[in-house]
């Protein structure tokens, strides 16, 4: 039997210790490479599941996620939306909005009627439970959004907060699912 490698080819403990000689080929980075921790796109993502981490921590009897208690939120602000327009405002595809609020409506949080005047838009509607929940919740969730962004001076945070806006709502185009009224005309 063959091994993959000659046994002398494998350093020994000491060798590894040592570091490379100056025989030992050293892998260099690229010119254009740059480090993850240089990319917008990782530090945003990562940034995300750390808050997704924080939220579910807050809200860990409640059993729900970011992305459903931010449609039940709109929902009681905004009661009688239609499925579509709840995925414009969130910036999630259709497919996903209608898995969501099955969800939600198993647990009595929400209904969903069809409108009378085209019964192929579905209506949605805040439960009272679905009230209660968010009116419950809503300081956990705010505790949650404070945690994200203590590091921070207020001034950096307000900062902070602004720029991402203006990243989202100048790349909102760019999303599978583009927000509706983000930016000019959202409060």
């Amino acid at each position: 039997m063959k091994l993959p490698f000659a046994a002398k080819e494998r350093p020994t403990r000491a060798e590894r210790a040592a570091g490379p000689s100056s025989d030992t080929p050293v892998a260099m980075p690229s010119p254009a490479h740059t480090s993850i921790w240089e990319r917008p796109g990782f530090l945003v993502r990562r940034l995300h599941q750390i808050h997704v981490a924080m939220f579910l921590d807050a809200m860990s009897d409640e059993n729900i996620t970011p992305i459903q208690y931010g449609l039940l939120s709109i929902l009681v602000d905004r009661p009688g939306l239609d499925q579509l327009s709840l995925a414009e405002e969130l910036g999630i595809d259709r497919a996903n909005v209608a898995d969501i609020l099955g969800r939600l409506e198993q647990r009595k949080l929400l209904t969903r009627r069809s409108d009378p005047n085209d019964k192929r838009r579905k209506i949605c509607l805040p439960m009272p439970e679905g009230i209660a929940f968010v009116q419950k919740h809503h300081e956990s969730m705010r505790k949650a959004q404070e945690s994200l962004l203590e590091p921070l001076t207020p001034k950096e945070r307000s900062t902070f907060v602004a720029l991402l806006r203006r990243l989202v709502d100048e790349n909102n185009d760019f999303g599978r699912a583009p927000l509706k009224r983000f930016g000019r005309d959202a409060s």
